[in-house]
C-alpha cells in the first residue's frame, strides 16, 4: 500500500488542486526517507511552476520548469492539498509552498518512510527507478498477446508474476489477488503455462478490476487517505483479499489463504481451479 489505484487517485485530485500553479519553495522538516530528500529542495522547485502531473507505476511525477520531482507513496504515504496555516502533525515531513491564487501546502505524510522525494534534472524517464519498468496496465500496450510473450518460460507463480513491475507495473498485492479471483486463475499457477486465452481473460480482468478500484478512490486498509483527506471504498467490496476462511462470495466455499513470495495469497480452490 498505496497501489496503482490509490497513487492514481491521488494524482488526479492534486492535478485538479494545483496543476499549472507555481511552486514558491519547499519545507522539509525530515529529509529521512527511503533515500536521503535533496538537500537543496527549496531551492530546486522555488520559482517553478507545475507544468503536469503524471503517474509511471506507484511513482508520481511532477513535471516542473526544467526539472522533475519523482514522488513514491511507500508503505504509508499520502498527499494533501491543504491551507497554509494548518500546523504539522508529527508525521507530516515535507511541504510544497504554493503563494497563489492563496496560500496552499503540498503536505507530505509518511509514518513509515518508505517513500520518496526525489529530483531528476532531466528526461524524467531516464531515472534509474523508471528507465526498466513494463507496460502501464490500463494502456493498450498491456494486450493478451504481449502477456503471453513475457510469460513465456516462466516457472514463477502467475501471481508473483503480475507483481513484477518488468513485466507489467503497478498491479501490488491487493489487485493481482483480486484480478486472479475475477480470472478464475490459481494465484500459484506457473506463469508459463497461461494460454493465451488465460492471459486474454486475466488481461481484461486486471484492467477492470484496477478501473473499478480508481472509481472508489482506491482502498484504505490502514493509512491511505486522498488530496482531500478521504478514505478510499474498494476494499468493501473484495471478492478474497483479507477474507480468510470466509465464504466465497460466489460459491460459498471458505476462501483459502498463503504465504506466496512472503504476500499473503487468497483464492478460492472452486472458482479458481485452472
Amino acid at each position: 500500500m498505496p497501489e496503482l489505484p490509490e497513487v492514481e487517485t491521488t494524482r488526479r485530485g492534486i492535478e485538479a488542486a494545483i496543476g499549472g500553479v507555481e511552486l514558491s519553495g519547499a519545507v522539509v522538516r525530515d529529509g529521512r526517507l527511503r533515500w536521503p530528500v535533496p538537500p537543496a529542495l527549496n531551492e530546486l522547485v522555488a520559482g517553478r511552476r507545475i507544468a503536469g502531473i503524471r503517474r509511471r507505476a506507484k511513482y508520481l511525477l511532477f513535471d516542473l520548469e526544467y526539472g522533475h520531482l519523482i514522488l513514491h507513496l511507500g508503505m504509508s504515504g499520502s498527499l494533501r492539498v491543504l491551507a497554509a496555516d494548518v500546523p504539522p502533525a508529527k508525521h507530516d515531513h515535507i511541504d510544497l509552498l504554493i503563494d497563489l491564487p492563496e496560500p496552499r501546502v503540498l503536505r507530505y505524510r509518511d509514518p513509515r518512510r518508505f517513500g520518496a522525494v526525489l529530483w531528476q534534472p532531466g528526461e524524467a524517464f531516464a531515472h534509474p527507478l523508471l528507465a526498466n519498468l513494463g507496460p502501464e496496465p490500463l494502456e493498450a500496450d498491456f494486450s493478451a498477446k504481449y502477456l503471453k510473450a513475457a510469460l513465456e518460460g516462466k516457472q514463477v507463480a502467475i501471481k508473483l508474476a503480475l507483481m513484477d513491475n518488468h513485466i507489467v507495473v503497478g498491479v501490488g498485492n491487493i489487485y493481482a489477488n483480486e484480478a486472479l479471483f475475477r480470472a478464475g486463475i490459481r494465484p500459484d499457477r506457473p506463469a508459463g503455462k497461461l494460454s493465451l486465452a488465460d492471459c486474454e481473460r486475466l488481461v481484461r480482468v486486471v484492467v477492470e478490476t484496477l478501473t473499478e478500484a480508481i472509481a472508489a478512490g482506491g482502498s484504505t486498509l490502514r493509512d491511505f487517505v486522498d488530496s482531500e483527506g478521504r478514505p478510499g471504498y474498494f476494499q468493501q467490496g473484495y471478492f478474497v483479499y483479507g477474507r480468510e476462511e470466509q465464504p466465497c462470495l460466489r460459491c460459498g466455499s471458505p476462501v483459502r489463504h498463503a504465504r506466496l513470495g512472503q504476500r499473503a495469497t487468497f483464492w478460492c480452490v472452486d472458482c479458481q481451479p485452472r
